[in-house]
């Protein structure tokens, strides 16, 4: 609907505008596109992606999630030269800068709704759109991202063990997909520069949850039904109502949390059988309480860099403060879910 009309036109113009985007394209990610979303969609996630052949990867940290991006020898990508740093380094700042000045110009072209530009936050990869569709705001995040034709780095060697789960052919398939990018700084690095970028998998992530059975047939019209996305979707409602009365002390927490650990949870009971659809309430607390364990050990391997723990040390007082409220409402019955 509104959306699509209002990013379409965007696209449109970008790649009119500026040469170095003209082969933008978007993708569509976040829990919307994976069936997912909780409540009424009003706040979406575009991943606008451009093609770049090979690049050059160095891991800027020890989590091996995060790049400087550089370009082999004489690059295809004359057009982005302009985007590099002093040190020859792609700038994520400099493009996502060029990015927000073509939507700011074009959205005042955009005649039948109100749309403004809100100024992204230190450290986000996104520029924000603000659509305003009485009564409602809608808000929509783009996120500038890279797509490479090349293999995965080191650091995702041992991650996303699914062999037992969806097997080994579905995971060399994942594999042998494109490598993406994000413009992202890594929050806990107080090097804010602008020229790291991250892994993203959002279109692995999307595909396991859309084909999350061991067998081919769970959850097709015909097919035995589990309650894999039913547990996903409980806790994900659990953290988003806490986050709504703790913002502040939560604010370390996001939904990617619960969806790491969703699948670290698919990997540990493999099987269909494990999922029964009648069996939501004990499979939900089976989830729950691993995601509690992760809590208690501030450790959470992200699924695809193994070596990247997603909650760290340094947050174990809001991990121990989760993990309170949540005992809190699982001794007195989850009334959150009454509600």
């Amino acid at each position: 609907g509104l959306v699509n009309q209002v990013v379409s036109q965007l696209i449109q113009a970008i790649r009119s505008t500026d040469s170095s985007f003209n082969s933008i394209k978007r993708l569509g990610a976040g829990s919307y596109y994976e069936h997912v979303k909780i409540s009424e969609p009003n706040e979406f996630d575009i991943m606008l992606v451009m093609p770049v052949s090979r690049l050059q990867l160095d891991e800027c940290d020890d989590t091996g999630a995060y790049y400087y991006l550089t370009f082999k020898r004489n690059p295809k990508e004359k057009h982005l030269s302009k985007f590099l740093d002093e040190d020859g380094k792609l700038s994520a700042f400099k493009m996502l800068q060029a990015l927000q000045e073509i939507i700011k110009q074009e959205v005042k072209n955009i005649e039948d709704v109100k749309v403004t530009v809100k100024r992204k936050k230190a450290g986000s990869p996104a520029i924000t759109l603000q659509i305003k569709n009485p009564p409602a705001e809608i808000s929509v995040d783009i996120i500038l991202t890279l797509e490479v034709q090349q293999s995965w780095p080191p650091s995702t060697q041992d991650g996303l063990k699914i062999e037992q789960w969806l097997g080994r052919k579905v995971r060399g398939d994942f594999r042998n997909k494109s490598l993406y990018l994000v413009a992202k700084q890594n929050k806990n690095k107080k090097v804010l520069r602008g020229n790291t970028w991250r892994l993203s998998f959002s279109h692995i992530e999307k595909a396991m949850l859309n084909n999350h059975g061991s067998s081919k047939t769970c959850c097709e019209s015909d097919g035995p039904k589990c309650c894999r996305k039913g547990c996903l979707k409980l806790l994900k409602y659990l953290l988003e109502q806490l986050k709504m009365t703790h913002t502040k002390k939560l604010e370390k927490f996001c939904s990617y949390h619960v969806k790491t650990a969703f699948f670290h949870s698919c990997v540990m009971w493999p099987n269909d059988a494990d999922w029964h659809s009648g069996d939501l309430d004990h499979c939900f607390q089976k989830y729950l309480r691993y995601f509690m364990d992760c809590l208690q050990q501030s450790h959470l391997p992200h699924f695809f860099i193994p070596q990247y723990n997603l909650l760290s040390l340094e947050n174990k007082a809001s991990s121990n403060f989760l993990l309170e409220l949540i005992n809190k409402e699982w001794n007195n019955g989850f009334p959150i879910f009454q509600e």
